[in-house]
């Protein structure tokens, strides 16, 4: 998986994946531009309007919790599919819509905070009500927070509609010659790199690796039939099926995934226990698994939120 991007412990505050003084954040213009990109799938998201408050999930939250009507979130707006910008600032994805849907079960309105990624768990309890910015789960994290998980992610291969090449990841040797696009600083530039080399040793032809400065520029390649594949995040794969009106597949299985989940203080458990209990009826009702489906990465809903799950690293 990606070590930045997908919100290990370590990771710093990135606009997709690359230095903040190197690139803008996403927009979703930078997606949009792509040949048969779907505008309104990104543009309109998920319409939690129609989500109820739910009296008995209301019950659970603390006395004077979220007493101004508002579930204040802390996210770094800058990984599309999950959290990023609209051409108006406005913060879309899904996991804003997860937050809107959320606030709608407690009966109240969300607010989503752009802020730096390293910064946002140091003030949730303070400035924040909850963290959502993609934060994969680790067992440092949650030494000290609380994670509730939401999805599963991890890397993923796509490839022109219909394979036309028949790339087949299943086993990476099988990708010794071929050229896949990757975006430049990923953990997925990291693996292949060692698979590249991984070919040579075995006196076979290296990958020929392309490096974008966007997964956007990388879709646009494999496209046009520039490259062979494309090796990113799982979700991102997904995202590029929906705005592409399908000029691309995924192939292979999800690698390497790990859940990510929204982030909390351990300081007031009846409050976590509560947003707990409204994520699981999001997901038993099955409005979290729709809300991924509306932004192309229904493989990543998990059915049921745990609390502090215990991963493998």
């Amino acid at each position: 998986m990606r070590t930045s991007r997908l919100r290990r412990a370590a990771a710093v505050g990135l606009c997709l994946a690359l230095p903040a003084a190197v690139t803008a954040c996403t927009h979703a213009e930078d997606w949009s531009a792509q040949p048969g990109t779907s505008a309104s799938a990104q543009a309109q998201g998920y319409d939690v309007s129609g989500i109820q408050p739910q009296a008995d999930i209301i019950a659970m939250l603390p006395e004077g919790a979220l007493s101004d009507g508002v579930l204040d979130i802390g996210a770094s707006t800058d990984y599309a599919p999950a959290e990023f910008l609209d051409s108006n600032g406005e913060a879309i994805g899904y996991e804003v819509d997860l937050d809107h849907a959320i606030a709608a079960v407690l009966g109240v309105t969300a607010e989503v905070h752009t802020a730096e990624f390293d910064s946002i768990i140091a003030s949730i309890g303070s400035r924040y009500d909850i963290g959502v910015s993609a934060f994969t789960v680790t067992s440092e994290r949650t030494a000290s927070m609380d994670m509730i998980s939401i999805s599963n992610v991890g890397s993923r291969f796509y490839v022109a509609a219909g394979n036309p090449e028949g790339v087949d990841p299943s086993d990476h040797f099988n990708l010794c010659g071929l050229s896949i696009g990757v975006q430049t600083g990923t953990f997925q530039e990291e693996v292949l790199t060692k698979d590249s080399a991984a070919c040579t040793t075995a006196g076979r032809e290296a990958i020929k690796i392309r490096s974008y400065s966007s997964n956007s520029e990388a879709t646009t390649a494999l496209i046009g039939h520039t490259i062979d594949a494309v090796y990113s995040d799982s979700t991102v794969a997904g995202y590029a099926v929906e705005l592409t009106g399908s000029q691309v597949d995924t192939v292979g299985e999800i690698e390497d995934a790990l859940p990510q989940g929204i982030v909390l203080s351990k300081d007031d458990p009846q409050f976590t226990a509560a947003v707990l209990a409204a994520v699981q009826y999001l997901m038993g009702e099955g409005i979290w698994a729709d809300i991924l489906a509306t932004w192309g990465v229904q493989d990543a809903a998990l059915s049921t939120a745990v609390l502090n799950p215990v991963v493998e690293e």
